[in-house]
């Protein structure tokens, strides 16, 4: 089964084609500062982190710097660095979080951690960390190197939280949303807030961007968490079930736990304590997640903050820029992968 979501506003399949054509020249541009910010004279690094790289992610990141900044109708080409030390900043939490995570697959290749082992990955994210806050103070803007140096430090808390409620049943819904706030929308909103910086606009538009990104992310972490069952392996490019045999508590979890029986509680709390992880608990996991409806009132709930993301950008633009942006949300709420 593969999860679908009734996009927020069109008929056709939202796609991030809109988005990619509409950035493309100035895509061209961050790829040459991130080929050129990854090479080191010691060979494992540009090795293991030309892996993921070129590992065929969506880019979201950057570019949301980037059409953000094209909405904005921003003339010069400071965007190009500090899209391409998004990117880096979010390449170094994936290699870190796989480590953490002890994952094998990521976008349907083999993890840096199980090539490599876990030392490399862990020092070439650092390495990449690093590139990125090079990247930020080149650019000379204290403005945006609070920006994305605060969404650092927010993304490595949520981290830890997300650490220290693993195996937790009795995470809260609004802890979790912390969580996801956290490691994952904190770098969608600095990505958009960013281009705001740069083309000089006002704290409002700066702050409805930031809303835009932050929205978004919250968005993009629940349609994730929703797929790890109402998918397969195939389709996400990670092993399925994951989130479940790591004993991660997120929305759908904490949903299916709050409206079971006492026998189905006691399920999850053993499942999430890592004694029933096999294919036949998985199997029965994703039914009672069925029964209760908690995978459809997680992708709602993603729809909620996608339109919230969407409404964020009442007052900012026109064109093809913004058509691109609301787009992007539409495609992050119903796309199966």
């Amino acid at each position: 089964m593969v999860a679908t979501v009734t996009p927020l506003h069109r008929k056709s399949v939202p796609s991030l084609d809109p988005m990619i054509q509409l950035v493309a020249a100035d895509m061209n541009q961050v790829n040459k500062v991130i080929l050129a910010r990854m090479q080191s004279d010691v060979p494992l690094i540009p090795e293991l982190a030309g892996h993921l790289i070129a590992g065929g992610g969506k880019r979201m990141r950057p570019m949301l710097t980037l059409a953000c900044a094209r909405l904005l109708d921003y003339p010069g080409g400071r965007h190009h660095k500090l899209a391409a030390a998004v990117e880096f900043i979010h390449t170094a939490t994936l290699l870190h979080d796989d480590v953490v995570d002890g994952s094998g697959l990521r976008r349907g290749r083999r993890t840096a951690n199980i090539i490599w082992g876990n030392p490399a990955s862990v020092l070439v994210g650092d390495f990449l960390f690093s590139r990125a806050f090079e990247l930020m103070v080149e650019d000379g803007s204290l403005r945006v190197l609070k920006t994305l140096s605060h969404a650092s430090a927010v993304i490595a808390e949520g981290e830890v939280n997300q650490l220290t409620a693993q195996r937790r049943i009795e995470t809260s819904e609004e802890r979790y949303l912390d969580i996801i706030g956290a490691k994952t929308a904190a770098l969608f909103a600095a990505a958009c807030r960013i281009a705001a910086i740069v083309a000089e606009r006002d704290l409002a538009i700066e702050d409805a961007l930031d809303s835009y990104g932050r929205n978004l992310g919250i968005a993009f972490q629940l349609v994730d968490d929703a797929i790890d069952y109402a998918s397969d392996e195939a389709t996400m490019g990670k092993d399925a079930g994951d989130d479940f045999r790591d004993g991660k508590v997120t929305l759908p979890v904490i949903l299916a736990h709050a409206r079971g029986s006492d026998a189905e509680r006691r399920f999850w709390r053993e499942a999430m304590e890592g004694h029933r992880t096999s294919d036949a608990d998985l199997a029965h996991a994703t039914g009672l997640l069925a029964q209760t409806d908690a995978i459809a009132d997680t992708l709602d709930r993603a729809r909620h903050y996608g339109q919230r993301a969407i409404d964020a950008l009442a007052g900012v633009g026109s064109g093809p820029a913004k058509a691109a942006l609301v787009e992007a949300v539409e495609f992050a709420v119903a796309r199966a992968y």
